[in-house]
């Protein structure tokens, strides 16, 4: 018997009730602000973002050094980035997302290494400029062909106040032509990692642009096609399976950022035509920022799943000429048998299935179109670190009566679970098993769960897989869910 979006509406508002009265009266209140349902025509979701997480509830956020260094500015290859700090920041790091890059890992690209200053209790006493500097030199010995060094602060640098700044104008100068500077992303500042996000944006901005010598690479020679890729993380290789379509269809990615990126295309980038911005919420900030000052314009494209793929590729399209128009034409239409094949192979076993999403970034909204393409529904979708515009942005992917939950708790996200039954859920590492144990399928969507690309008409094919695999695998038949168990 099918539900109507009313009777659906209903029933999220009385789940969210009870899930509330769980909680001292002045909790239950504040976290209601961040729990809803969508109403179809508003022109945001109807709740609270970007605020601080309560103390007492597991909260699944970052902080600002994850915002800057495992998101920004870990994925730039041929860069040294110093942990600075205690050793348990940079160890907990080391475990990075799968940043997908093309080098001689220790010779020219340093991506899966870790570098620390390994903080000792003498050093918050008396400082750690001096460590800091004969690091430095250390790497510089060591590595160099490294192409520049990026300090990333811990949250003791900004208590005990190291002046990473001075450390760096230094070094740049002793090494003249190497670019060397300070991310002020201590852990304290902000309410998640997003802060870390536009903290990396602003490096970016005062380091490297502001910074570059215009005359620096003149063998750079300008086409009417040169297009970035800003805030694609090359996770499982996305960037690549993104770059294919963009140079199938006549343009010429000069940079792409971060994954699989270098120093060189961050400066390449002010000379791009357009900006193709990804994951909105961690570039959104630079990529304004060359939009007022190079006047560069730039376009929002999401690549998961056929229909949002064509879509993107006729809006980046239309900022071209007529032969640029007519090549995505071409290459939409290359593709659909492949589309066809895959939607013949899975959607009739997906078909209606529902999924409730909890991911960072940007995943929470432009993976529904993929589901969708497959037959699926996504029933509730919330974000880790979003801000209001996200919610804004989510409205056009979310249906009416779609459960929405901001931050959500670890004891929330449970009992949602454990009330709506999804046939899948899509989250991050720290919710897996925790639901795999519940015996609802579950994949990671940080990371792909080890799998991947999932952008791209091939990355597709490797989705609608996945997916499959989850809730069709065998092994849900041998663990019940506890609403399934006998009493």
């Amino acid at each position: 018997m099918s539900v109507t979006v009313e009777e659906r509406k209903a029933a999220n508002k009385a789940l969210i009730e009870e899930v509330l009265k769980a909680y001292p009266e002045k909790m239950a209140k504040r976290r209601a602000k961040h729990l809803g349902t969508f109403d179809d025509g508003k022109p945001d979701c109807g709740v609270k973002s970007n605020i601080k997480s309560l103390p007492g509830v597991m909260t699944i956020r970052g902080c600002a050094y994850a915002g800057s260094k495992g998101v920004v500015w870990g994925p730039i290859k041929d860069m040294i980035h110093i942990s600075h700090g205690p050793v348990g920041c940079g160890q907990y790091s080391w475990g990075a997302r799968r940043n997908y890059y093309i080098g001689t890992t220790g010779i020219d690209t340093f991506v899966t290494m870790q570098f620390t200053s390994d903080f000792q209790e003498k050093d918050i006493v008396f400082g750690g400029d001096k460590k800091l500097d004969k690091i430095i030199d250390e790497i510089q010995e060591l590595f160099p062909l490294n192409k520049g060094i990026s300090i990333q602060s811990e949250c003791p640098i900004g208590l005990i106040g190291d002046d990473i700044e001075a450390v760096s104008k230094k070094k740049s100068v002793q090494y003249e032509g190497h670019t060397i500077l300070p991310v002020r992303c201590e852990g304290f500042r902000g309410v998640s990692q997003s802060l870390g996000h536009h903290l990396a944006n602003d490096a970016i901005r005062d380091w490297i642009f502001d910074k570059a010598d215009p005359d620096k690479r003149p063998e750079f020679v300008s086409t009417p096609y040169d297009v970035a890729i800003i805030g694609d993380y090359n996770i499982g290789g996305d960037a690549w399976s993104s770059r294919i379509l963009l140079e199938e269809i006549g343009l010429r990615v000069i940079a792409q950022w971060s994954g699989d990126g270098s120093i060189a295309e961050l400066e390449n980038t002010p000379k791009a035509k357009l900006n193709l911005l990804h994951c909105y919420r961690s570039m959104n900030y630079i990529s304004r920022h060359m939009e007022e000052k190079y006047r560069i314009p730039w376009v929002e494209y999401n690549f998961f799943g056929p229909s949002m793929i064509e879509k993107s590729l006729r809006e980046i399209a239309s900022h071209f000429d007529d032969t640029i128009k007519a090549n995505a034409e071409r290459v939409i239409a290359k593709y659909r048998p492949l589309v066809d094949a895959v939607n013949t192979k899975f959607r009739a076993r997906l078909q209606d299935k529902t999924v409730m999403l909890f991911i960072g970034g940007l995943r929470p909204r432009h993976v529904i179109g993929a589901y969708e393409d497959l037959g699926m529904n996504v029933v509730g979708t919330g974000y880790e670190f979003g801000h209001n515009d996200d919610y804004q942005r989510t409205t056009h992917y979310v249906k009416d009566g779609t459960l929405i939950y901001d931050d959500v708790t670890g004891y929330e996200f449970e009992r949602f679970v454990e009330q709506v039954q999804p046939d899948l859920v899509g989250s991050g590492i720290k919710e897996k098993y925790v639901f795999q144990k519940m015996g609802v399928p579950f994949r990671q969507m940080h990371s792909w769960d080890y799998s991947g690309p999932y952008h791209g008409y091939d990355g597709y094919a490797i989705f609608a897989r996945d997916m499959d695999m989850a809730i069709s695998s065998p092994v849900w038949g041998l663990a019940k869910a506890p609403w399934k168990a006998t009493p």
